[in-house]
């Protein structure tokens, strides 16, 4: 085996096997004619990641709940796109898809992950404590860009942002995060705020912008500065977006509590999983990935 790297790999896991469910063809299927197509994927996924990073511990952190009851109290609008039953709450997943998620729970700890998930937390809150916890060295892997949050140059926190696919994915620092949008990662929830993002419910501030968003954090730092200076009639804002801003208090106040990721969940360290080979190539042969677990396990043994 080669020699293992001191690095944390967190997997944002919702994020990942949605990717694969709709990037892995549900032709694949197992003997029972179920289609196996993310769990195939997600296999493949951690074979590249393993191979590439060779990290000393991989945690799979789970959404327990992937829309907590005290976000969407902040936020009516929280994910509501993304609801099928709006009574229980319940996340639209496909049927195709909602079989195969005890599956890649049970594949990814027989690969050796540990899988963390915490009561009224999403997998984000997850992975923000882990990296608060974990002192050097960590790479998030995510299709989500709110988690540029923890960029951290310092603690040498990376985000492995699957955008354009897990194989080219692109690896965010402090360098990436000020080219794409000219602020700094500890400003990006006040960015994210400003600017909304429809995929999470997150309206925005009405005629503010990506541009106009890190104009004003340039100007002022962070949305106390930006929120003194619309309160100020003598500040350099221009009349529409002072107004604008006075107007979306309330959103404000909610939102940046609903966008920041919480570091202070009441997790248990996770364990070091082992990896299980012949449980997983059982596995493989059962539900016909057995060659993405022989890639796998290749990863880890070359």
């Amino acid at each position: 085996m080669g020699a293992m790297s001191s690095r944390l790999l967190l997997l944002d896991t919702a994020s990942l096997y949605f990717r694969a469910f709709y990037g892995v063809p549900d032709s694949i299927k197992a003997a029972d004619g179920r289609p196996v197509n993310a769990v195939r994927g997600i296999l493949d996924f951690l074979a590249t990641l393993q191979a590439r990073y060779e990290p000393a511990a991989v945690v799979a952190c789970w959404d327990d709940d992937w829309r907590p009851a005290w976000r969407v109290e902040l936020l009516d609008t929280y994910k509501t796109h993304r609801v099928a039953d709006p009574e229980a709450g319940i996340e639209e997943t496909p049927d195709l898809l909602a079989h195969q998620v005890p599956l890649i729970a049970e594949a990814l700890t027989l690969a050796g992950a540990t899988v963390v998930g915490a009561p009224e937390a999403e997998a984000d809150d997850v992975i923000g404590t882990l990296v608060h916890r974990w002192e050097t060295g960590i790479d998030v892997v995510t299709g989500d860009r709110d988690l540029f949050q923890l960029v951290d140059d310092a603690r040498d926190v990376r985000v492995l942002y699957t955008a354009r696919g897990v194989s080219k994915h692109d690896v965010v620092d402090a360098a990436w995060v000020r080219e794409k949008y000219g602020i700094e990662p500890g400003q990006y929830v006040d960015f994210a705020v400003m600017r909304g993002d429809a995929s999470d419910g997150l309206p925005g501030v009405p005629g503010i912008g990506d541009k106009t968003a890190a104009t004003l954090l340039r100007e002022f730092t962070d949305l106390d500065g930006i929120r003194a200076a619309a309160a100020d009639p003598g500040s350099s804002l221009r009349p529409r977006i002072r107004q604008s801003l006075l107007d979306s208090a309330d959103y404000i106040d909610a939102a940046v509590k609903v966008v920041t990721v919480r570091p202070d969940l009441d997790l248990e360290d996770p364990v070091t999983g082992v990896m299980d080979v012949e449980a997983l190539r059982t596995f493989g042969e059962q539900w016909n990935v057995a060659g993405p677990v022989e890639r796998l396990l290749e990863s880890v043994t070359t």
